[in-house]
């Protein structure tokens, strides 16, 4: 598997979360502690992270076993490739994963399932390229408190949501046990915030959705959350922000 070519820049589309942009930070911090729980789990192990994006967590990852970082577009490919050199940035499909069968020990997908359209087909091939008793990591909005009330995701980059049962229900069916299945959510910093700003969540949606300008004290927030103002447990699966999983080929 080649290495790609070095590109250093990457633009912010919307799709994907970027490090280092202080309205971006609530999202990149709450996907960072997701990374942070599941790394434990990679330790020694050679990972795929199936859908990269900026590479931020695949170089989280690295600091304990060797990652392949795989996206799909070019661009990102080119960016991870030159920013996180631990990282073995290649481009392919992830509906046809450019591994050969039992060649990794863990996959993690984070934040990326919602954003397949064929997702049973995706977790077919995730269980092909593990070898016996390997990890499948996967994180992705709950479509309960993401979407609530819809039966199509708010987010126009999203495909299909899904509840913790139905990712449970769908990771079984494609050849796995899980071994876990819990849900990230505010911690007591967090939870002050919706206080002050009747929703820390809904304040930024309405920033963004009214194009107007950031409130200072709203963007000072924002800029100041870390990843340990968020919790990971299995208490109130259905009220969790992002579903955790861990599953065993």
């Amino acid at each position: 598997m080649p290495r790609v070519p070095t590109e250093p820049t990457l633009p912010l589309t919307g799709e994907r979360t970027v490090p280092g942009v202080p309205e971006e930070n609530y999202w990149f911090r709450r996907h960072e502690i997701a990374y942070r729980h599941l790394a434990p789990l990679c330790v020694g192990k050679t990972i795929l992270e199936a859908g990269c994006g900026e590479g931020y967590g695949a170089a989280l990852l690295a600091e304990r076993g060797t990652v392949i970082g795989l996206d799909y577009d070019h661009l990102t490919a080119t960016h991870v490739a030159g920013k996180y050199p631990a990282v073995q940035a290649i481009r392919g499909n992830l509906a046809a994963l450019p591994l050969g069968d039992g060649t990794v020990d863990v996959v993690a997908n984070l934040q990326v399932i919602e954003h397949l359209w064929d997702q049973e087909g995706f977790l077919r091939e995730c269980r092909r390229v593990l070898r016996p008793g390997g990890l499948l990591l996967v994180t992705t909005p709950n479509r309960i408190t993401f979407s609530p009330g819809r039966d199509t995701p708010l987010n126009p980059f999203h495909t299909r949501e899904l509840a913790p049962s139905e990712l449970d229900e769908l990771v079984r069916a494609a050849g796995f046990a899980t071994d876990y299945l819990g849900g990230v959510h505010h911690g007591p910093r967090l939870r002050d915030l919706d206080v002050r700003f009747g929703g820390v969540i809904d304040a930024q949606v309405q920033v963004v959705l009214g194009g107007g300008g950031w409130p200072d004290d709203l963007l000072r927030a924002v800029e100041a959350v870390v990843a340990e103002d968020f919790t990971v447990s299995d208490a109130d699966l259905d009220a969790c922000l992002d579903i955790v999983l861990v599953a065993r080929a």
